[in-house]
């Protein structure tokens, strides 16, 4: 199998505003040395900069991309967003909405971004590839078409439907996000579609706290077609697991989309700042295992991974490769450094018995 890298070094230089962790700084909020958000380009530097040390680089097939255009943006975002991003991004920089600041040039690298999660779509849905991953940042998840917030300030992941759809390469396509946080604007943006499924598994009431509840479904024609999976923190391995192959993967079948494309965050890893979960490295190799056996069933194997949120530097890399490493079916391995650590820190099974009970149910009122 072949398995696509999109990467660009421009997107590592996007630059945040002037924030301590998630604080603007100002008042009693003093700056960091380091300074600005924890979206910083590190974690994802750090990724690639693994695969190349491994050589799991050289079982990949790394592509560029070019910008997402003007007419792929207006699909997904109106375009009085557009020319206030671009002319505030060719001023120097500023901030549109909420912990979403970027610097001079910060249209063209959101744009770039962008474009990799396009063309890494193109690639799965065309045959040139088996599967892609696209490296994309800044991230997207969280960006309303005329609002951007949590980091995100262009929808990724919806630019990349939006624009395979123009082009006629698919009609019907699931998105599955296991980002820590709520996926609330790839939610919002197909929130009445029926041929965009969107699944969100994410930390209850972690980011955004007014979205992501079990009993949003979506709505007109789009009812149905949104489902989204609050899990307590605390939840590990097991739960994670457990939800997909309880929720996730039924909800897969039933839709039988085109083709699958992964919202990827790493922020459910136990050592993250900004979430409170106790995922590991071998988690995330599982749930792609999953999605890969769901995706050749379902759709001849077409499945694009698109980098979001995730946050330790440490141990960011780590769970990417061996992301990595299950999409292309490489023997290289970079063993998880923090992976006896955090085995020891996975939760009682009385808790997770607790979780499974709740996915039953919830599972049963989707009629899954």
């Amino acid at each position: 199998m072949t398995t696509a890298f999109l990467s660009d070094e421009r997107c590592f230089w996007h630059v945040g505003g002037n924030y301590t962790f998630t604080l603007p700084v100002g008042g009693l909020v003093q700056p960091q040395a380091a300074g600005g958000l924890p979206e910083s380009p590190e974690t994802k530097r750090r990724l690639k900069n693994l695969i190349e040390v491994t050589g799991l680089i050289g079982d990949l097939t790394p592509l560029k991309a070019t910008p997402a255009g003007w007419e792929d943006l207006r699909r997904v975002h109106p375009e009085s967003y557009l020319t206030a991003f671009r002319d505030m991004s060719a001023a120097g920089g500023g901030e549109l909405g909420l912990r979403t600041p970027f610097g001079r040039d910060g249209f063209d690298i959101a744009a770039l971004s962008a474009g990799l999660a396009i063309e890494g779509l193109r690639q799965v849905l065309t045959g040139g590839v088996g599967n892609a991953y696209a490296l994309s940042r800044p991230p997207g998840h969280h960006c309303l078409p005329d609002f951007p917030n949590g980091f995100c300030l262009l929808a990724n992941i919806a630019l990349a439907i939006r624009a395979a759809q123009a082009r006629g390469e698919l009609r019907r396509v699931a998105v599955v996000d296991w980002d820590v946080h709520h996926g609330n604007g790839t939610e919002a943006i197909f929130h009445d579609d029926p041929e965009v499924l969107t699944i969100s598994l994410h930390q209850d009431r972690n980011f955004p706290v007014d979205t992501g509840f079990a009993d949003q479904r979506g709505s007109g024609a789009g009812e149905g077609f949104n489902l989204n999976i609050p899990l307590p923190p605390g939840s590990g391995h097991n739960v994670y697991v457990e939800a997909m192959d309880r929720l996730v993967l039924p909800a897969l079948r039933r839709f039988r989309p085109e083709a699958i494309v992964v919202a990827c965050g790493y922020d459910a890893s136990a050592v993250d700042p900004l979430g409170r979960m106790l995922a590991t490295a071998e988690t995330f190799r599982s749930l792609t295992a999953r999605a890969m056996a769901t995706a050749e069933d379902l759709c001849g194997g077409r499945l694009l991974l698109v980098h979001e949120g995730g946050y330790s530097e440490a141990h960011v890399p780590f769970c990417g490769h061996a992301v990595l490493e299950q999409l292309s079916g490489s023997r290289i391995t970079a063993p998880d450094p923090l992976a006896a650590t955090l085995e020891k820190r996975q939760p009682d099974p009385r808790f997770d018995a607790w979780v499974f009970t709740q996915l039953k149910e919830q599972a049963e009122a989707a009629g899954l």
